[in-house]
């Protein structure tokens, strides 16, 4: 059975061969493959030292110290952690957080089960473009705002925020700013000092990088204190308990070492794996495009069809790799909640799909995908 043409890379990536190759040596008897915690025993000592060279890896991409890198089990616990547990170590100082109506779900439903330890949350509503603006955040600030939580790029869009004027907003309420840079990673340039971020989450999976890894980027500062969610042995400067997984840590700290040297390589690519895309469909009609290019990352892009159910489309489309949305919410049949949130109708959110390249799509890949569609709509719209 021939393959599909993956074009989901927002939802994963598949791991770099050159990274996979560093992991396996640091799974067997013959690598590097002992407890990072172990520091009674040289083992022990080159497992530690390979994870403090991951952590130094992943603090180079993205301009940060080191000591300000927490491992996680991927962006989804660095998300909980950020929210709550620096709501929970703050609530003193103020019980207000504000975040946007299109955010991943593993900072909308965290939002939701603070609003039920009954913590205050305001939900921006983003302009069709899938970014809040400064103006809007400033509007939502309160006294007793503590914690702003944005992503950087949209999961289903792409769109990406202008987080340097957002954090401007952000400390001159006295508040904290956290951002999901799940997708932006390898994507984008990111300096958390220039821009102003404190609190950042990160994962290897969306960056050529093994699932079940990520990381929690931490200001170093009095004001960024944080509440333990897991505990037992105080692992991570007692923020994340819990034995390292050196293998996956290392595999992380290579992904992020590559993305760093091959950024503008994959944007360039990525860019014209795109503009390709959408010419391949340029005399199709009935194609709208709920990505706003101008202000996006090349890789994601969300089309919305005319005429078709997007479910139905996708069945039709067994040779291409694609999604309605975000993976984590594969299962609905309801439109996607970011494009419902950004003002999109019913009827086309329905009918809308995410194609999404990355490091090893290749033209002839988008060829396919393009051959493909405009099989699959001529007939549906027949």
């Amino acid at each position: 059975m021939t393959s599909p043409v993956y074009l989901d890379y927002a939802a994963t990536t598949p791991v770099d061969p050159r990274v996979a190759e560093l992991m396996a040596r640091h799974l067997t008897l013959d690598g590097v493959y002992a407890n990072p915690a172990s520091r009674s025993h040289m083992p022990g000592w080159l497992a530690e030292q390979a994870v403090e060279s991951a952590r130094r890896q992943v603090a180079d991409l993205i301009a940060a110290d080191p000591r300000e890198i927490v491992w996680t089990s991927g962006a989804t616990e660095a998300d909980n952690l950020a929210l709550i547990g620096f709501m929970r170590a703050n609530c003193a100082r103020g019980r207000h957080l504000v975040t946007s109506r299109i955010e991943h779900k593993a900072v909308v439903d965290t939002a939701t089960a603070l609003e039920a330890e009954g913590f205050e949350v305001t939900w921006l509503t983003p302009g069709a473009d899938g970014r809040v603006t400064p103006t809007q955040l400033n509007d939502a600030m309160r006294e007793d705002t503590v914690l702003v939580s944005l992503m950087a790029v949209n999961n289903e869009l792409g769109s990406i925020h202008d987080l340097a004027a957002l954090a401007e907003v952000t400390h001159a309420g006295g508040a904290v700013l956290h951002v999901d840079a799940a997708q932006a990673t390898g994507k984008i340039a990111l300096d958390v000092g220039a821009l102003g971020i404190d609190l950042m989450s990160m994962s290897a999976h969306k960056t050529y990088g093994p699932k079940g890894v990520g990381a929690l980027y931490v200001r170093r500062s009095p004001d960024i204190r944080l509440e333990a969610l897991i505990h037992g042995g105080g692992h991570e400067r007692g923020m994340r308990s819990g034995t390292l997984p050196t293998h996956q840590i290392a595999g992380m700290g290579e992904a992020f070492s590559l993305a760093a040297d091959e950024l503008e390589r994959d944007r360039d690519r990525s860019l014209a794996l795109r503009q390709r895309f959408l010419d391949g469909l340029d005399d199709c009609a009935g194609i709208h495009c709920n990505t706003a290019l101008d202000v996006s990352v090349p890789n994601i892009v969300n089309l919305a069809f005319e005429g078709v159910d997007g479910e139905s489309l996708l069945m039709a489309l067994r040779a291409l790799a694609v999604s309605t949305g975000s993976a984590c919410n594969s299962a609905s049949v309801e439109p996607s909640y970011v494009l419902k949130a950004i003002g999109v109708d019913r009827i086309l959110a329905l009918s809308s799909i995410r194609f999404s390249f990355g490091r090893f799509t290749t033209e002839a890949d988008i060829d396919t995908a393009t051959a493909e569609l405009r099989h699959a709509l001529g007939a549906l719209r027949q």
